[in-house]
């Protein structure tokens, strides 16, 4: 089960964050993403991997098992 993308979900938007706008972020961290990847990472139908869990920390500011809760 992918319990992070909809924690992704709500820190984004807890942060006033469209999905444009984290992906974009992402893409700073040199992480090749797209706003429709993010989607279906938030919508659960692509998992994530270890080091994408961390640049997701790095782009939402938060820490790792904020993504976990």
């Amino acid at each position: 089960m992918n319990i992070i993308g909809n924690n992704v979900k709500k820190i984004r938007e807890r942060n006033g964050r469209t999905q444009d706008q984290l992906a974009e972020k992402c893409n700073l961290l040199e992480w090749n993403i797209s706003r429709s990847t993010l989607a279906k990472i938030e919508s659960k139908v692509r998992r994530v991997t270890d080091i994408e869990v961390k640049l997701f920390t790095i782009a939402l500011n938060t820490e790792y098992k904020c993504l976990f809760d």
